[in-house]
């Protein structure tokens, strides 16, 4: 334990760094008008560091203790700041109690190590009481609530004026110490501490559960989760289906009394700090020499574009022989468009959904898995283990209280929701839920006294069989059982049927032998004949963000053509009328 000394030095030094590289926000929290809020204080760790390397250790090693070092330190350079701008600025700036300093790790060495950064699942009681990192995604959201703080305690015996805090482990239960903690060269050894009066300090409150990435996990891998309890300035910052990076303390929470029922610890996370990912969660490292390969493999073919999109189509579910169109639909779902806000805020959304029906065997399953791979976000899952409720958000109960906790297409938010099988045991009702978040692009949830809007800005890739044998004379919705408002959503709707060919059949085997044969080879350098999928992943990534396309007169003139027939032919109709 520090002597009063050393942590005077500590807090001083503390106070210093923060006097030196985060004025400007020291200045805007003093001239900020309201005292009762709690304010955060970001700094970064990287700089710290580089700073004051021993400081930067203890704060690793030990945060619970330092971190409240740092908060004390805030409020005297808060102090500091506030002199400098009556003197300086001629403004009066509004002191403040609560600044709370929250500690950015990115950029940071703890971000390269896997024992400070380490996957839900992998967390274990060693990461105990160090400045933890963990990364997932929001899936529990609880209500924000309010609680009873620190509180200063008064010894009877000596006097001595003392704060104690919370247990968060024990349900925030206060534990009195067996004896006077003052330091002084005559130990008091009073046993017996009175309350202070109107020195309880209240914080807000709340719950978040984050889930392991599934993208990052092997087959028959579950995904794991963990608590995380937010406090003041980090409430009610994030939802359900939010990307977020959290790093704070790993501590274990006592599971409530119950009869006959054996008491658990479960691991807990105190964040500090939460930064969301959402708008790079769709991102992937591009090199610069990568796209130096792309801009040679387009000139390489700017005299003939189609042989160099064929070229890259080959790497598009190279399993499955020809379906150039399909492999040309997948490329373009997964590129999408452009959103149009009009004047009045009406959003068009840009994302594009597409349909696959075909007869078994055709290679509807392999489509939407290779297209699973190429997106770095993404959902899978099937019509006979969905219900609305999975795809949706469904509320449950946890310790009394009501959460909303995600589903596939509010967790594929910004990539991929991929759902086979769309028409196999899924009621009516459940397809139907979906027909908001696919156009309106959000989901409307009123359940148990919650009432929000959750964001799904996704591309839905579906898959059905037709019902029985399929029919080209009927319409889509008679050979699907699949209603029209749930059809006019996908954009681009392709049927894959099985012709009974016994040369297309062979042409197919030959394909498939072939490709076991060539798999070795599958990594050339030369994308002029194969392009490996992580070249893929990134040409896509690399296209949704540098190109957006715009709709040409000879584009316009084949769209008008394609509707003006049907136009002309409804017109004697009316005029018959």
């Amino acid at each position: 334990m520090e002597s009063p000394t050393q942590t005077a030095e500590q807090i001083e030094s503390m106070t210093e760094f923060l006097v030196k590289h985060y004025s400007d926000q020291l200045r805007d929290i003093s001239l900020s008008p309201d005292p009762k809020l709690h304010y955060p204080l970001f700094i970064e760790f990287a700089e710290l560091v580089d700073d004051d390397p021993s400081l930067s250790r203890l704060v690793f090693s030990n945060p619970e203790q330092y971190l409240r070092q740092f908060d004390e330190s805030a409020i005297l350079a808060h102090k500091i700041a506030l002199e400098h701008i009556k003197k300086f600025e001629n403004k009066i700036g509004i002191e403040k109690r609560f600044i709370h300093v929250r500690i950015d790790t990115s950029g940071s060495p703890l971000e390269r190590s896997s024992e400070t950064f380490p996957s839900i699942g992998r967390v274990r009681v060693k990461h105990r009481g160090i400045l933890l990192m963990l990364k997932g995604t929001v899936i529990r959201s609880g209500a924000v609530k309010m609680y009873e703080g620190e509180r200063m305690y008064r010894c009877r015996k000596c006097k001595f004026m003392f704060p104690i805090f919370p247990e968060l482990e024990s349900i925030n239960s206060i534990v009195k110490p067996p004896f006077c903690p003052s330091q002084r060269s005559k130990s008091c050894e009073g046993t017996n501490f009175d309350p202070v009066d109107d020195t309880v300090t209240r914080h807000d409150y709340q719950e978040i559960k984050i889930q392991e990435n599934t993208q990052v996990l092997g087959v028959g891998v579950i995904p794991r989760s963990i608590l995380v309890v937010l406090k003041d300035d980090l409430v009610d910052n994030v939802k359900a289906g939010d990307d977020v990076v959290v790093s704070g303390i790993l501590t274990s929470k006592w599971s409530h009394d119950l009869k006959d029922v054996r008491c658990d610890l479960e691991p807990m996370l105190i964040g500090n700090h939460v930064r969301r990912t959402n708008e790079l969660k769709s991102e992937i490292d591009i090199s610069y020499q990568l796209i130096e390969k792309f801009k040679n493999f387009w000139s390489h073919f700017k005299d003939t574009p189609l042989k160099g999109r064929n070229a890259i189509l080959r790497g598009i579910c190279p399993q499955v022989f020809g379906l150039f169109t399909v492999k040309l639909a997948v490329a373009l779902t997964l590129i999408g468009g452009v959103q149009h806000v009009d004047a009045s805020g009406t959003k068009v959304r840009g994302e594009s959904h597409l349909l696959l029906i075909g007869d078994p065997g055709t290679g509807k399953s392999q489509f939407l898995k290779f297209a699973a791979k190429l997106s770095n976000r993404a959902v899978i899952t099937t019509g006979l283990g969905s219900t609305s409720a999975g795809l949706t958000v469904t509320a449950v109960k946890d310790g009394g209280e009501w959460m909303l906790e995600a589903g596939a297409l509010v967790l594929a938010d910004g990539g991929l929701c991929c759902i086979d099988e769309f028409d196999r045991s899924m009621t009516e009702h459940d397809r139907a839920t979906i027909h908001e978040a696919m156009e309106q692009q959000s989901i409307s949830v009123a359940k148990a006294g919650l009432v929000t809007t959750l964001s799904t800005k996704t591309i839905v890739f579906g898959a059905t069989n037709p019902k029985g044998q399929y029919d080209p004379d009927q319409s889509l919705s008679v050979n699907t059982a699949l209603s029209g408002p749930l059809l006019s959503r996908f954009d681009i709707v392709l049927v894959l049927l099985d012709t009974k060919n016994p040369e297309w059949d062979a042409v197919v085997s030959s394909h498939i032998l072939a490709e076991v044969q060539i798999e070795e080879d599958r990594y050339v350098d030369d994308l002029t004949t194969i392009w490996p999928l992580p070249v893929l992943q990134r040409y896509i990534q690399f296209v949704k963000k540098n190109f957006r396309p715009v709709l040409s007169k000879e584009a316009e003139e084949i769209i008008s053509s394609y509707y003006r027939p049907v136009f002309k032919k409804a017109s004697p109709r009316r005029e018959a009328r």
